[in-house]
């Protein structure tokens, strides 16, 4: 059995700046460890614009923000991985994994990046009538076979689900000559970011027709139609207001799932809301050395973000191996989301071992309009902030300061939520 100091599970954006922040911070042995033919994940089939901005200061495809992370690994000669699967990872941190070259190995690591990503949620979970002819893709395999496959996937084509991945590829298909009819949402709200809605839908006069869903998919060989229906507050479809649409092509984008099998297997304590492991204020999990960052956490509206959140799992699992340095030693104080905030990350917060500024993310459980995001320690408002619009498909977050916390020795609790006036 080898040793490596960090080993790092996947080879996307938050695996590499993971692996380059742990690099700056002095450790040498990191493994990334990735099951495609090359890095970058997700992003080498996100030809679109729009990623950077907030990392690199420029507005950058996915292939070129995924090229900067790469050249970073690259640079620092840090040793990945491709074509390998990971079969398991224990409690006691040893790796099993699976390649052509080598076969089944198993590594021992000090710490452990958990950074697999996500994946989107299938045709199987909808439960919607109709047989299963072809033309029914999820989103984002569509736009891998369109962008780096090269193959066309149809002519007419109906969408059901807003999430961003469905909302850009709207507009993809349209830029090659398809006919994009409508996309149909099941929420009384969209599950992307405002901006996408109006560069990929309004743009190019997308509808987009939300409470409704499809109730029916027709054709045997090729999808020939679908039944489009209204839906109640219940979602259950409401007679009289179906409406026929023909198509070739179904893309679903009705949401993704943060791929933690492995995490699972690992022992690692599991977020109801999110899917994904829960975490301290470093991002570890409650496996001792064990670390988690990007979607494979909680699925992010930015790659920005997934970078940065990763640099700081990083920096974390460097200083765990470096000197056994790690969040559970001091006082956990849970992160309790309420009255419309569905779920923070991080969910405990160490009062004594933080850094001087911990940033809390969350997403809201419907659009709110005029509402404060408020903060507080146990009973006492510490901090409150009106914002205009709030929605599920936009990120929010709240930072929050090691000072605060000196008048508030006992604190049991911390609270985020929204509030009216």
């Amino acid at each position: 059995m080898t040793h490596h100091d960090i080993v790092i599970i996947g080879g996307g954006p938050a695996g590499l700046s993971a692996a380059a922040a742990a690099r700056k911070a002095g450790i040498q042995d990191i493994l990334i460890l990735e099951r495609d033919g090359v890095l970058g994940g997700i992003l080498n089939q996100c030809i679109h614009n729009g990623f950077g901005l907030h990392t690199f200061k420029e507005e950058l495809t996915g292939p070129e923000y995924a090229a900067r992370y790469i050249a970073m690994v690259d640079e620092e000669k840090i040793p990945y991985k491709l074509n390998t699967i990971v079969a398991d990872i224990s409690k006691d941190r040893e790796v099993t994994y699976i390649n052509r070259e080598e076969g089944l190995m198993t590594i021992k690591a000090g710490a452990i990046i958990l950074a697999m990503g996500c994946r989107e949620r299938p045709r199987g979970a909808l439960n919607t009538p109709g047989y299963r002819p072809a033309g029914i893709y999820s989103a984002g395999t569509a736009q891998r076979l369109m962008n780096i496959e090269g193959y066309c996937v149809g002519k007419e084509v109906v969408i059901l689900g807003s999430g961003d991945i469905g909302l850009i590829m709207a507009r993809r298909m349209t830029l090659e000559g398809a006919k994009v009819k409508v996309v149909a949402e099941l929420m009384p709200y969209s599950g992307g970011l405002k901006r996408n809605i109006v560069q990929c839908l309004d743009d190019y006069g997308i509808p987009l027709k939300l409470s409704h869903t499809i109730i029916n998919i027709e054709g045997k060989e090729r999808l020939t139609g679908i039944t489009l229906a209204e839906v109640d507050q219940n979602r259950a479809p409401i007679p009289g207001t179906e409406e026929h649409y023909t198509c070739d092509t179904l893309l679903l984008s009705v949401g993704l799932i943060p791929e933690n099998e492995l995490s699972k297997g690992a022992g690692v304590s599991m977020n109801q809301v999110t899917s994904g492991p829960n975490v301290d204020d470093r991002l570890e999990t409650e496996v001792e050395g064990i670390y988690a960052c990007g979607n494979v956490l909680h699925v992010h509206d930015l790659v920005d973000f997934v970078s940065q959140e990763a640099a700081l799992a990083g920096e974390n699992a460097a200083a765990y191996v470096k000197t056994g340095r790690t969040g559970k030693e001091g006082r956990a104080v849970p992160l309790l989301a309420q009255n419309g905030v569905r779920y923070t990350v991080p969910q405990v917060l160490n009062t004594d071992t933080m850094e001087d500024t911990v940033t809390v993310r969350f997403r809201v459980a419907d659009v709110y309009k005029d509402r404060y995001i408020a903060v507080y320690y146990d009973d006492k408002l510490i901090s409150r902030k009106k914002k205009k619009v709030l929605a599920p498909g936009e990120m929010e977050q709240v930072v929050l300061k090691k000072s605060s916390f000196g008048d508030y020795p006992d604190i049991s609790r911390i609270k985020i939520c929204t509030e009216v006036e």
